[in-house]
């Protein structure tokens, strides 16, 4: 069974971020969507564990300077909760390498919302953008529609 526990990252050079275009992967909830970089943590893993190796397996780079940004819970009707720990990284070494899961991109941050992101992303996108502090975001859907928005334990959006 895969821990309800992931990491994220939107690793960053020359004001862009690093997407994943999931277009590879079968049978997935984020297929035709952009995102970042990440996974579900293993057996016994640390949050920066699950981090470093996800970017590592994905990308093939290592990351040398990250920031945990935020925690964010989804809950999906027919998809259970699933909490993410949410990191930016702007150093890494290594030779980059195709990704099985999807077609990576380095797109610029000023075309973020130009993508097909998943809602709640956009929400989150903001709030890196804006330099928002350590911060808990829940996000609820119910099929592909977001219903709830909460940051910091406050509701900011509800169908």
């Amino acid at each position: 069974m895969k821990s309800p526990m992931t990491s994220l990252c939107y690793i960053e050079r020359n004001d862009s971020y690093l997407m994943m275009h999931r277009i590879k992967k079968k049978h997935d909830v984020n297929a035709g969507k952009w995102i970042g970089v990440g996974g579900h943590f293993e057996t016994g893993e640390s949050p920066e564990e699950c981090l470093l190796r996800e970017v590592k397996e994905e990308t093939g780079l290592t990351l040398l300077s990250w920031r945990f940004r935020g925690i964010v819970t989804f809950s999906q009707e027919g998809f259970g909760t699933e909490y993410m720990c949410l990191y930016t990284a702007d150093e890494f070494e290594g030779k980059f390498h195709d990704c099985e899961e999807g077609i990576m991109e380095w797109v610029p941050k000023s075309h973020l919302m130009e993508l097909n992101l998943w809602e709640g992303d956009k929400i989150f996108l903001k709030l890196l953008k804006d330099e928002e502090p350590f911060f808990s975001l829940k996000l609820s859907y119910k099929e592909d529609e977001l219903v709830e928005v909460s940051l910091n334990g406050k509701e900011l959006k509800k169908n």
